[in-house]
């Protein structure tokens, strides 16, 4: 690039004839004539195509890094290893020529990956009162002096962007419907849709495309609040992307600090009250105003809401002999009339109903213990037994770490078998 340069200065700036710029340079006089009248800055050289004994094996080649970039890094077979396959086809080239074909193609599908890749997005609009989003995460917050993983339901309006969110010891389907419940109070009304991950609380199988089993559960609820569920594509967060954002912004202003309530349902109620808050205090982004400005807008386009969807998950259970039933390894105490005999439970997220023969038999409060480090608890109530005239346990089963909780336990005395 230095010699064109001085062969370009002498000739148009000097003003010196092809024959003292070819003495001087010693170049031959028709390498001159060429470099002056192509006008070229930068030589540039043609490098012929030559032809490799890899051509013949490119395409099973590139098969073969494509079927072994979508295993896991364990797995893939190495270089040294496909060259050695290639060999055994009758490819006689050299390791070198393979691992450089290798190297180039990973470049190109990078270069592709950042690029044409990475696909073509259009922001999604919102008319008021047409969808909701609906996601879990996991956090942790201090109750009764203890550090616990909590799951939290996130569900957001789609138009204001009004959002709540809620914390519960699990990600069940009873959880579900109580989010679903409390998000609808709070907001005032009922969207027409909701957009869902395949969860497999609302998806019990995913087929192609946009075809799903829904749960028959959730869907009873969805029917219940009159709403249309869809589901995203599998590993497309991109199509609720409002509530995984919520689920991103709520860590810094819900759960830093972590917070300290006394039990859940203080803590519930903190986090209501602070997500009303944030919505006067964070601004549309879209629309003019505030979050609060918006859903005030958007209150009129949602649909009435109905009475509570009665969220229970039932489960069929046998009393035992000493009138207990066995949930989440605590047992539960059970009318002594219903020994030995079938008995339904419907659980809630803080209570537990047992019913038969058509009516409701007794209600527990909901014990859920995550650690299993602890042993596991008998809750009692004293009126189940006083249809007995002697008491259905062993003296050494009324020990303290057994009869963990009395509920409204007797001032008198049972006598016990011996």
């Amino acid at each position: 690039m230095g010699l064109l340069n001085v062969i370009r200065r002498m000739a148009l700036r000097e003003k010196l004839p092809i024959r003292e710029i070819a003495r001087r340079t010693g170049l031959s006089r028709n390498t001159i004539k060429k470099y002056l009248s192509a006008g070229t800055i930068e030589p540039r050289f043609n490098v012929p195509a030559r032809s490799s004994k890899l051509d013949p094996y490119a395409e099973k080649l590139a098969a073969w890094l494509k079927t072994e970039a979508a295993k896991s890094r364990k797995q893939r077979r190495t270089v040294k290893q496909l060259h050695g396959d290639l060999v055994a086809l009758g490819y006689t080239g050299s390791y070198n020529r393979v691992a450089a074909f290798a190297r180039k193609w990973r470049v190109e599908c990078q270069r592709e990956q950042q690029t044409t890749g990475r696909g073509i997005f259009v922001p999604l609009s919102f008319r008021p009162g047409e969808a909701f989003q609906f996601d879990w995460s996991e956090d942790y917050a201090v109750l009764g002096g203890e550090r616990t993983k909590l799951q939290v339901a996130h569900i957001k309006l789609s138009h204001s962007r009004a959002f709540l969110v809620r914390a519960y010891l699990l990600q069940t389907h009873e959880m579900l419907f109580d989010a679903h419940w409390h998000g609808f109070r709070v907001f005032g009304g009922v969207p027409e849709r909701g957009i869902y991950d395949n969860m497999k609380t609302a998806v019990d199988r995913v087929g192609r495309g946009k075809e799903r089993q829904v749960n028959m559960r959730f869907l009873a609820m969805a029917n219940h609040y009159v709403f249309e569920p869809e589901f995203c594509n599998p590993a497309a967060g991109w199509e609720k992307g409002q509530v995984e954002k919520n689920v991103q912004d709520a860590r810094p202003r819900l759960w830093n600090p972590m917070p300290n309530f006394p039990d859940l349902a203080s803590l519930n109620a903190w986090l209501e009250r602070r997500c009303m808050e944030l919505w006067r205090e964070i601004p549309h982004g879209t629309l003019a105003g505030s979050i609060a400005d918006a859903w005030g807008s958007e209150q009129a386009a949602l649909m009435q809401l109905p009475p509570a969807f009665d969220g229970f998950v039932e489960q069929s259970k046998r009393v035992s002999p000493t009138c207990l039933i066995s949930f989440e390894r605590n047992r539960y105490s059970v009318p002594a009339s219903f020994a030995n005999r079938p008995v339904s439970l419907r659980i809630y997220p803080d209570r537990l109903v047992v019913a038969a023969e058509g009516q409701i038999l007794c209600e527990h409060e909901r014990l859920i213990q995550r650690s299993h480090h602890l042993p596991s608890r008998t809750i009692y109530d004293w009126r189940h037994c006083r249809t007995c005239f002697r008491f259905p346990w062993r003296t050494s089963d009324l020990s303290v770490a057994t009869c963990t909780r009395w509920t409204n336990p007797p001032a008198c005395c049972f006598s016990t078998k011996t």
